[in-house]
């Protein structure tokens, strides 16, 4: 590799080799190298988590939801999936010279309303103005702290006989924005699932479960999530396709542009991994916040002899296939 391409930043094994083998390997720390979506800072009074994001969508606006929506959404959902409860925010603007006020505003307008939704406080920034053409309209960076609720929610806790839940439908963001950019005419209303995820998450807490580990879909979806779960915990994972929900309308525009719905970015779901006797409960307090939530595998086991983990999905004929992680540029700009 000797030159960043599209598909380093598409959620699949470009940007995980991209990550792990030269970002990481830059700045290698014990914090750093948990590979959490969010650090764990140990030094305070009660654990926190510290996250940062950088959002880049296009369109700016899109069914369902807008580049302010996501920039929040983003970070919130990443602290809320090490276990943490979302308290401050910053964000930091790059405009491009020329971008509409009005346009500016209604980012704004949206980010305020969905941190409020959140229950965070947007409490620091930077804007910076660049030239025309040296930025695409805008760009948003979001750091967030939150804390700890329940510790050691962890991909090194996954174990055999464990079962994956995923909180909703997938495919709906990444069909949306396929659909804005391409300008296909939806028959439906589909909309972006993009949506903060830290209440559905404290309840799941509060009611006394406490996952294993949790991942929001973002890049690359549930294939890229499931892949990232084997890999870490060197545990075979199976997966039922027929509990694994996909709208009609995703299903069109998958079929109509050939992609697989497993690899399409979500906003708005995630895949905990839970123990067996807590699947049921848990899977019960899901479906009050979205009724598509279902439990859909479960770990298989460790591999021995060197063998690599996999992801197997099974249809409703029994009939197996590796799902793999993402390869190629996938959609960049997504998020």
């Amino acid at each position: 590799m000797d030159k960043i391409l599209l598909s380093h930043g598409g959620g699949g094994e470009e940007m995980n080799k991209l990550i792990n083998e030269i970002i990481f390997k830059a700045f290698e720390n014990e914090i750093l190298s948990d590979a959490n979506d969010s650090a764990i800072l140990p030094n305070f009074g009660s654990d926190m988590a510290f996250s940062t994001d950088s959002f880049v969508v296009t369109p700016l606006f899109f069914s369902g939801g807008d580049i302010g929506k996501i920039a929040v959404c983003g970070t919130v959902n990443d602290l809320s999936m090490v276990g943490a409860k979302p308290l401050y925010l910053s964000c930091s603007f790059i405009i491009e010279e020329g971008f509409e006020l009005s346009k500016l505003k209604e980012i704004l307008n949206s980010m305020a309303k969905t941190a409020k939704q959140s229950g965070i406080k947007i409490v620091c920034g930077d804007t910076k103005v660049v030239p025309r053409g040296k930025c695409d309209k805008i760009f948003i960076n979001t750091a967030g702290i939150g804390q700890i609720l329940a510790k050691d929610i962890e991909v090194k806790n996954i174990k055999k006989g464990s079962k994956i839940l995923l909180s909703g439908d997938v495919g709906r963001h990444g069909s949306v924005i396929l659909a804005a950019r391409d300008e296909i005419a939806l028959e439906s209303e589909l909309k972006s699932d993009c949506k903060p995820l830290n209440l559905v998450v404290e309840e799941v807490l509060k009611n006394g479960i406490k996952p294993q580990c949790m991942r929001d879909a973002t890049r690359g979806g549930l294939s890229a999530v499931l892949n990232e779960f084997a890999s870490a915990s060197k545990c075979e994972i199976l997966v039922f396709e027929e509990k694994i929900k996909v709208c009609d309308e995703v299903v069109g525009v998958c079929e109509l542009l050939g992609f697989e719905p497993y690899e399409l970015a979500n906003e708005g779901t995630f895949v905990l991994v839970v123990d067996e006797d807590k699947a049921d409960s848990c899977l019960e307090i899901l479906r009050k916040f979205d009724e598509s939530a279902n439990i859909i595998g479960e770990v298989l086991g460790e591999v021995t002899g060197g063998d690599t983990a996999r992801v197997i999905l099974e249809n409703a004929y029994g009939s197996q296939r590796v799902l793999e992680l993402p390869k190629g540029e996938l959609l960049p700009r997504i998020c």
